[in-house]
């Protein structure tokens, strides 16, 4: 929930001043173009791309001021949402672990450099494309929590490693995926994520 239109689209209204965090196991990590084969627990399984920030050192209580030297990297991923269960889940006020965590349900793309990508993580541009044809562009501009202060909201609570992934949220666009789609990311006009559903 870190961009206004997607709030908008999925119909949360009442959005707090903190940001929403969940975890995901190592087990959800689909990596190297592996294909994301639909799981027999969802009839709604959505997409919603994301940055994703690679942690470079270990920190706990990071002031924001300091955050930019605990990241190093940054990629395209996927944040597989059984959206079906996840709307049952939170009308009993249940947790939602099970709707996002599941086995291959974070597909990450190839990481590049942030100096590559001129240096400053609040200015990237990316998109997913299914099939040749745009589905989501973002501006991490456009975040309402922005990377630096995500990580220092995240290490109050738990130590960041070396090698842990923080999603940064989703932009607007986000939709089913279906068997033979081929989903491809994008940082500018670097593809880094690519893979197939089936």
């Amino acid at each position: 929930m870190n961009y206004a239109l997607h709030n908008q689209e999925m119909g949360h209204t009442d959005i707090g001043k903190e940001p929403v965090i969940f975890m995901k196991p190592d087990s959800a990590l689909l990596r190297d173009g592996k294909p994301f084969f639909l799981p027999d627990f969802s009839a709604d399984m959505q997409y919603e791309a994301e940055v994703v920030v690679r942690i470079c050192r270990l920190g706990k209580h990071i002031a924001p001021r300091f955050a930019h030297r605990y990241y190093d990297a940054v990629t395209v991923g996927i944040d597989f949402t059984a959206r079906d269960l996840q709307q049952r889940f939170r009308q009993e006020g249940l947790p939602w672990e099970l709707a996002k965590g599941f086995d291959n349900s974070a597909a990450i793309g190839r990481f590049l450099p942030l100096e590559q990508l001129g240096g400053n993580v609040q200015q990237l541009d990316f998109r997913l494309d299914i099939d040749g044809r745009e589905v989501q562009h973002g501006r991490t501009s456009d975040m309402l929590t922005g990377v630096d202060d995500l990580i220092a909201y995240v290490s109050r609570f738990m130590t960041l490693k070396m090698g842990d992934l923080l999603f940064t949220g989703t932009p607007a666009g986000v939709g089913p995926v279906s068997i033979g789609q081929h989903l491809q990311g994008y940082l500018g006009e670097e593809n880094v994520l690519d893979f197939y559903i089936r």
